[in-house]
């Protein structure tokens, strides 16, 4: 164990920590849930950055990061979702999420072929990354309608066509891979 793999760990950990703070009835519960968002946002960033410069990429944590970015950003989605009950969240939500699904599913199969570089993640991934943190960061601290929520909605929406883009590039990418085992 190593400390890129336990700041991995501790963005697991801040999964519940962030539903529960996310739930509390009280005013100084949604900024509390959007540091521990905004803490395991920069462990996401940081855990890779130590790995590569230590020297301590791992297998485990190699199959763990991408976990724990998926499951914190799908659960902060859902929680999102009920909470501004709108169309124009839920769909963003759902493109991110469903994307989150294909794209593993294809690195797995592509893995499983010996080309799991076809599909390596891009500039544009890192991008998409970036605003969709942003976004969701803004809409776990601020009240729905709230100008800066307006803001994450908007940076949402940005995130979900990048999201859409970067979607089309894999399957591009992997199109002669996938059409050659039809």
């Amino acid at each position: 164990m190593n400390i890129p793999n336990l700041l991995t760990l501790g963005r697991i950990v801040f999964i519940p920590l962030l539903v529960v703070f996310f739930y509390l009835p009280f005013a100084w519960s949604l900024p509390v849930a959007a540091a521990l968002f905004a803490l395991a946002s920069v462990t996401d960033w940081l855990d890779g950055y130590l790995a590569r410069r230590w020297n301590q990429a791992t297998p485990f944590g190699a199959f763990l990061d991408p976990v724990a970015d998926k499951v914190m950003v799908a659960v902060a989605l859902a929680l999102l979702i009920e909470r501004y009950d709108s169309l124009w969240l839920t769909l963003p939500a759902l493109v991110i999420i469903g994307r989150e699904i294909v794209i593993s599913a294809l690195r797995e199969w592509m893995a499983e072929m010996g080309k799991r570089s076809s599909v390596a993640v891009s500039w544009l991934g890192k991008i998409k990354t970036t605003l969709q943190m942003g976004a969701l960061l803004l809409l776990i601290a601020f009240s729905p309608g709230t100008p800066l929520a307006l803001l994450g909605l908007l940076t949402l929406h940005a995130a979900a066509l990048l999201t859409l883009w970067s979607m089309m590039l894999y399957l591009r990418a992997a199109w002669p891979h996938l059409s050659r085992s039809m």
